[in-house]
């Protein structure tokens, strides 16, 4: 399903990528959930579910050094949601 919606983000119709696009889906999982501290939900359409897509089109075009410039806000507010999910499932203030 990530594959479908990242072609559909970089508007590729064709089949030839899709190991290359596959590969650049896991990487970019991967440093996303670094960043935030935990390993995210991808395949939920949400606020983890849009940067991955969004990262993933900075990868492609080769501008990945903008992306935390760029999405800064969305990943803080990814980042304290996360937060405070942790400090409800815990029951602690």
């Amino acid at each position: 399903m990530l594959l479908e919606l990242v072609k559909e983000e970089l508007r590729i119709t064709w089949d030839d990528e899709d190991q290359k696009l596959m590969r650049m889906i896991e990487r970019n999982k991967i440093s996303l959930d670094k960043l935030v501290g935990i390993e995210l939900d991808y395949e939920t359409p949400g606020p983890a579910q849009t940067l991955l897509l969004n990262r993933c089109r900075y990868d492609y075009n080769n501008a990945l050094e903008y992306f935390e410039q760029n999405f800064a806000r969305e990943i803080l507010r990814l980042q304290l949601q996360v937060a405070a999910e942790g400090v409800s499932a815990d029951g602690r203030a």
